[in-house]
């Protein structure tokens, strides 16, 4: 190797690790309110209990926990549950005209897909159509019934050759 491919692999080196490094020299820290942080650990703490409430359940349905122990297990579980929604619900409280608001936001999300605002019609879907063709095959695919395989009974469309099931000649 000459003396020029060495100083351009060099400088592709120092490009490729400062490509890679620049992610971690960016020091960019998402400011979390301590409310914000609260609110994080009491949803947390209600994932568990309802994890928890349904592992008891699926364990006492194997057979797994005894009669005896299952009910003050779950209600205590159950309690548990009951003082994180409280205490969730002096957290998060709810906003009377909550309902308003979304429909006000709707509205608003829908006047800009139309782009000039003067019409209020819901949105269509582009799959629509492909819905539509669906269905309209699927009706027409169920009236061609003609009746059932020899062998194993399976129903047998009219434009079948061979049973789906278990492959017998139709």
């Amino acid at each position: 190797m000459d003396l020029g491919s060495l100083f351009i692999l060099l400088a592709l080196l120092i490009f490729v690790a400062a490509f890679i490094a620049r992610p971690l020299m960016d020091r960019r820290a998402v400011e979390v309110s301590k409310e914000e942080q609260t609110l994080s650990t009491w949803l947390a703490r209600r994932d568990r209990v309802i994890d928890a409430l349904q592992e008891l359940d699926f364990d006492y349905k194997l057979g797994k926990i005894p009669e005896i122990d299952y009910p003050s297990q779950r209600a205590t579980l159950l309690q548990q549950g009951a003082d994180i929604l409280k205490h969730l619900d002096t957290l998060q409280p709810q906003h009377p005209h909550a309902q308003d608001t979304l429909e006000a936001a709707i509205t608003a999300r829908r006047m800009q897909a139309t782009g000039n605002g003067t019409s209020t019609a819901p949105i269509s879907m582009p799959d629509d159509d492909i819905e539509t063709l669906l269905a309209t095959r699927r009706r027409a695919r169920k009236s061609k019934f003609s009746g059932f395989c020899t062998q194993c009974g399976h129903p047998i469309q009219a434009n079948d050759k061979f049973c789906s099931k278990c492959g017998a000649k139709a």
